[in-house]
């Protein structure tokens, strides 16, 4: 983890109500990522979402935000169509748990519009953090993923799916590097 990083986490998990509780581990990290890209938006949770998130999990730290109210109102329709997904399969116990699970929905949603493998879309360190994260809140979700597609692939399958439509990409898959990979006969129509 970089430096500004690490800084960033370490600050967040300083000021957190139970620095040991998974969800504010995960909150934390991808909060730090997004602070040391300076860019907190990218988030995609408005003002109110991410106030309140600092509140139930950081209480005691201080990260400047001047978000927008509603950071995904422009995007496309497949964000709010994947955020529903997630919630469908997110199972939260308490009102604090449902607010999480909508936060991390959005954070997902906003990072599937990103161009590149989602695990650094999240500023994670690999796959196998998305994998750990997607398992924890929708383990009945990622049962789905039998073929081991990549994990934007498979939120843009399952999305598809969801809506009878016939699979295709996330809107951010276009700009990856492995778009080719996860997406072949795609990738040969626009060479």
């Amino acid at each position: 983890m970089p430096m500004p990083q690490l800084a960033a986490l370490n600050r967040l998990l300083a000021g957190a109500r139970d620095p040991h509780a998974p969800d504010t581990g995960l909150f934390a990290r991808l909060i730090a990522a997004r602070l040391e890209a300076g860019d907190l938006t990218a988030l995609g949770l408005g003002h109110a979402d991410f106030a309140a998130l600092m509140v139930r999990h950081f209480p005691s730290a201080t990260v400047d935000h001047a978000l927008p109210e509603q950071p995904l109102a422009d995007a496309p329709p497949f964000a709010d169509a994947l955020i529903a997904l997630l919630l469908q399969f997110d199972h939260p116990v308490t009102p604090a748990d449902a607010a999480d699970a909508q936060c991390l929905a959005i954070i997902l949603a906003a990072a599937c519009l990103r161009p590149d493998h989602l695990w650094r879309d999240l500023g994670l360190s690999s796959r196998d953090d998305v994998a750990d994260l997607l398992t924890r809140h929708y383990p009945a979700l990622v049962a789905h993923n039998t073929a081991n597609l990549r994990w934007k692939a498979f939120l843009a399958q399952e999305v598809a799916l969801a809506q009878g439509r016939l699979p295709g990409p996330a809107p951010g898959c276009p700009g990856c590097e492995d778009f080719g990979h996860c997406f072949p006969a795609l990738a040969a129509q626009r060479a």
